[in-house]
């Protein structure tokens, strides 16, 4: 590998780091102004980038081939279905008084 392709790549890895970071100081400075219900789906939304930040490059999903990035959704999704169907199902049953 040449000297410029490594300088790039780590000058990427140098800003998303450093992105990472900005969104996590804007996620504590969020968490002090009332938004009411608008709170939680912010820090969410903040979260969500960062993830999906070191998800593509960190994880090197970027780069991967698709078969592998479709791979990788498909259990995504998977698993977000199966963990959402058993946390309603528990609400579902539940006995309230």
């Amino acid at each position: 590998m040449s000297g410029h392709s490594t300088s790039s790549s780590l000058r990427i890895y140098f800003v998303i780091w450093a992105a990472l970071l900005v969104g996590t100081y804007v996620t504590y400075k969020v968490a002090f102004v009332d938004l009411h219900p608008f709170n939680a789906a912010i820090a969410l939304t903040i979260a969500t980038i960062k993830a999906t930040l070191v998800a593509l490059f960190f994880m090197h999903i970027k780069g991967a081939s698709e078969k592998l990035t479709k791979l990788v959704v498909a259990a995504a999704i998977f698993f977000l279905i199966l963990l959402l169907g058993l946390t309603m199902s528990d609400y579902a049953t539940r006995l309230w008084s």
